[in-house]
């Protein structure tokens, strides 16, 4: 890799890209609320809002992947950061269903940008374990943003403060990274194979890559189908959702620091195995508890959703390098489509089983989140038995070093 090259700053840079994307996340979430009362949406009608974003997502990584190999990370990167600044914009200056629905993709679409930019150039300035160790860390920030997101969310909230003015809020770290990114050397593709778009599509079309694809539709939805809905689901529980979401994030975001020695012990597939228990426990649990106990709930969820994302990435990019920053794009990009997919269906969730509820308006509404997280836990559970098979058929087999192509004498951040 070039000695030019400044990983230290664009690693930073891209942490702070990714807390744009997390934030855009936790804010939403915290005004979703607010969004329905103003514009009179139903339940169902802010699942397709929420759609958009899950859905520009996957459309940017689609594109931004093989893009990657042509143009290269600074320029998606530039695209990702003005994405970002017209989807917010225009969602602060949005009147009425569609055009959040706009707005909300094109900040859906700056947020998949930011992925296909920043996942492939990780991995191409790390090597080894050191790859999945460094993924974390990046994706320890969208957590972490989402712990800064949320409490803001809920500061101006109580603050009374408008949607508009906590949706504004999310541009300043996007001017912090596009500011970090400017006039930086950024790396090129280092794996064998790698920066050629028919060789990733040759690796993509392997048993192994088709497998964790499907799995990374599970793992996404698990994880952010109870986040984005933690404030309709939860309000009623005993417990305010905005400080469940953000002790929930929190733990993510140490819990992926550490990422290391845990990824080292228990290998990918052991982690996601583990994951996949303990995010079914935990959205059991959430489904059942009230008080205090939904606080203990969201610990064990926490635990279990923490790793699933950047572990995912961190395993193909071991075990299948040659399907390059393609490969990352698409692995990414399904996760979040079939978020995208299921938005309006747990929305359609809430609004059937508020429909069936001949209770007192609270109490309707708390039984209605507890039945929809029921829904939710079968997600977990089918990872259960895809994770443990995984576990056992690469229980003996070594990574890809055709992805380890870095100097071992490089400076580590």
């Amino acid at each position: 890799m070039d000695l030019s090259i400044n990983r230290s700053r664009l690693f930073v840079a891209s942490c702070f890209a990714i807390i744009t994307t997390a934030m855009a996340f936790a804010i939403r979430a915290g005004v979703l609320t607010q969004l329905g009362a103003e514009f009179n949406l139903s339940a169902k009608e802010l699942g397709y809002v929420n759609q958009m974003a899950f859905l520009g997502f996957p459309i940017a990584m689609i594109f931004g992947g093989p893009l990657y190999n042509v143009i290269g990370p600074k320029r998606i990167a530039w695209v990702a950061f003005v994405a970002h600044v017209l989807g917010l914009v225009l969602t602060i200056t949005a009147t009425g269903f569609w055009s959040l629905l706009i707005s909300t993709f094109f900040v859906g679409f700056g947020n998949g940008t930011v992925e296909a930019a920043c996942n492939p150039m990780v991995t191409d300035m790390y090597s080894g374990n050191q790859t999945t160790k460094m993924l974390n860390r990046l994706h320890m920030w969208f957590p972490g943003g989402i712990v800064i997101g949320s409490l803001l969310s809920k500061f101006m909230t109580g603050a009374n403060l408008g949607w508009q003015l906590q949706i504004a809020a999310i541009l300043i770290p996007a001017v912090i990274y596009a500011f970090l990114f400017l006039g930086q050397q950024f790396p090129a593709s280092k794996a064998e194979g790698a920066s050629s778009t028919g060789g990733n599509l040759k690796a993509m079309a392997s048993p192994l890559y088709l497998f964790m694809l499907v799995c990374m539709a599970l793992t996404a939805i698990s994880e952010f189908g109870p986040e984005q809905w933690i404030d309709p689901i939860m309000k009623n529980a005993g417990a305010d959702p905005m400080i469940i979401l953000a002790l929930v994030t929190g733990l993510m975001a140490v819990g992926r620091f550490f990422a290391g020695p845990i990824v080292h012990s228990l290998n990918p597939t052991g982690v996601l195995w583990g994951s996949s228990i303990m995010a079914a426990l935990g959205i059991y649990l959430l489904g059942n508890a009230t008080g205090g106990m939904v606080y203990l709930s969201a610990i064990v969820f926490a635990i279990g959703v923490c790793y699933f994302w950047p572990t995912m990435l961190g395993f193909v990019a071991e075990y299948i390098p040659k399907s390059g920053a393609f490969g990352l794009s698409i692995m990414g990009g399904m996760g979040m489509f079939a978020t995208s997919i299921f938005q309006p269906v747990i929305g359609g969730w809430l609004d059937q089983e508020a429909s069936k509820r001949g209770l007192t308006a609270e109490t309707a509404d708390l039984a209605t989140g507890q039945a929809t997280l029921g829904h939710m836990v079968i997600f977990p559970l089918i990872l259960i038995v895809a994770f443990g098979v995984l576990f056992f058929v690469m229980r003996n087999r070594k990574p890809d070093h055709a992805n380890d192509m870095v100097a071992a004498s490089q400076p580590q951040l």
